[in-house]
């Protein structure tokens, strides 16, 4: 039997350096043995680093500290983290620059031109103004302390990000919205972009300069734990207990009934009852459990949709946005793109014997490490939901419509208690999307 391993995040604040500290009067700790438990690793943060340019030297650097991979991708940062870095200047002509500012945008872009976004976040910090009444970050070079900067200057930064914002909600007033997460893919129009920017502002005639990059930002989303007995069987590897065992710990929808016809002339039914583990919210990475019992007069026919390969239950991702028309005489509307983002796996259950009339399937919809979590701001929002689609049996024919939808949550962190693993058999492999994620840094601007 596979375990899944969820994925980890490395975590780099400059807010929280250090060893915890510990009080020589505290008792050791102790651990709670967990066969499914990893050892967290820690690495060191990773550095980006951005040049300007002039004759072969660089006068601007940007350098970054994230918790991305490595340093060819993009800069991507983990809510309650900072933005750290150093800023470095080598001011010859110091003389021409009036201030020096970073600023954090991020935007909502469902189009190329220019009314297309909307930016949901906006903060700027002022680094260095030639004006004494200005704000100036402290920096550790005598160059930087007056009113002209001279020779080499150099400012630590360290700029924290908000977990929510206030947009407006479409009805006249605002609400409360957390930061959502990086979300860029090649056959979606919409996406969520942010950027940092140094803006480097000179006096008239001068032309200004900027070194930008996007960066990736990822939100703190936890499901609330599962049912007692489910955390029970995930410590234990044990087979999980079904709806009939942990009424608790499942939601069973709406009975619905799968009708067809064989070979075009015997009508058949099935009554199903499906059900989904609770809470509805499921961390990416993981699996999402689910149930089937299906019901039925006919034993021959019970079999045909009980068999694994007939079950048809898909995980559905909506993205949703409000996008202007191109076209003058038409008017701005609503857009969505719908796909399917995981297919459930089935077998018969081990917990609950199937026997006349009815049958009893255990499955799990695997859940990919790339899938973006649920989110809502503004006009813009991903939300997924279960889908029972109509059984795939050879020789019967029926409507194509879905029978039965149910939304879910997607988050991007393991609720509190035993980590939840995969039951179904190694043959089944979730397919993961190519992750399309961020556009590439640039920089502009002249030297001195």
């Amino acid at each position: 039997m596979d375990v899944a391993s969820p994925p980890r995040y490395r975590r780099f604040s400059a807010a929280r350096p250090g060893p915890v500290p510990q009080s020589g009067d505290e008792l050791p700790p102790y651990t709670r043995r967990n066969t499914l438990a990893q050892p967290i690793v820690r690495r060191e943060p990773t550095e980006h680093v951005y040049l300007l340019t002039e004759k072969n030297r660089p006068w601007v650097t940007l350098q970054l500290y994230s918790s991305a991979k490595s340093s060819k991708s993009l800069p991507t940062f983990f809510e309650k983290e900072n933005i750290t870095g150093t800023l470095e200047i080598n001011a010859d002509k110091g003389d021409s620059i009036q201030c020096i500012t970073a600023t954090v945008t991020g935007r909502i872009i469902t189009g190329a031109n220019a009314g297309d976004s909307f930016t949901f976040l906006s903060h700027s910090l002022p680094i260095w103004s030639k004006s004494a009444d200005v704000p100036r970050v402290p920096s550790p070079s005598e160059g930087a302390s007056k009113s002209k900067l001279i020779g080499h200057c150099e400012w630590p930064l360290s700029i924290p990000l908000p977990r929510t914002v206030t947009v407006p909600n479409g009805t006249g007033s605002v609400e409360s919205c957390h930061l959502p997460e990086t979300f860029l893919e090649r056959h979606t129009i919409a996406s969520i972009q942010y950027d940092f920017t140094v803006y480097i502002s000179r006096r008239m005639l001068r032309a200004d300069s900027q070194i930008k990059t996007a960066f990736g930002y990822v939100p703190s989303t936890r499901p609330e734990p599962p049912s007692m007995l489910r955390q029970l069987a995930y410590q234990q590897c044990t087979p999980l207990p079904g709806p009939h065992c942990d009424p608790d710990g499942w939601k069973t929808l709406r009975p619905v009934t799968a009708r067809g016809l064989m070979y075009r002339s015997r009508p058949v039914e099935v009554q199903c009852h499906l059900s989904l583990a609770k809470p509805l919210c499921y961390t990416r990475g993981t699996v999402l459990p689910c149930f089937l019992s299906l019901q039925g007069a006919d034993e021959s026919t019970l079999d045909l949709f009980s068999a694994p390969s007939a079950v048809a239950v898909k995980l559905q991702r909506r993205v949703r946005f409000f996008c202007k028309q191109s076209h003058s005489h038409s008017e701005s509307a609503w857009q969505e793109t719908v796909e399917e983002v995981g297919s459930a796996s089935w077998w018969p259950s081990a917990g609950i014997r199937s026997h006349s009339g009815v049958r009893h399937l255990e499955g799990e919809i695997k859940l990919a490490k790339d899938l973006r979590p649920s989110t809502a701001i503004g006009h813009f929002s991903i939300s997924y939901q279960v889908v029972l689609h109509p059984f795939d049996v050879t020789n019967c024919t029926s409507e194509s419509r879905p029978l039965l939808s149910e939304p879910v949550e997607i988050a991007t962190m393991h609720a509190k208690g035993p980590r939840p693993h995969a039951y179904s058999p190694p043959a089944y492999a979730s397919t993961a999307r190519p992750n399309d994620y961020y556009a590439h840094p640039t920089s502009s601007g002249p030297g001195f």
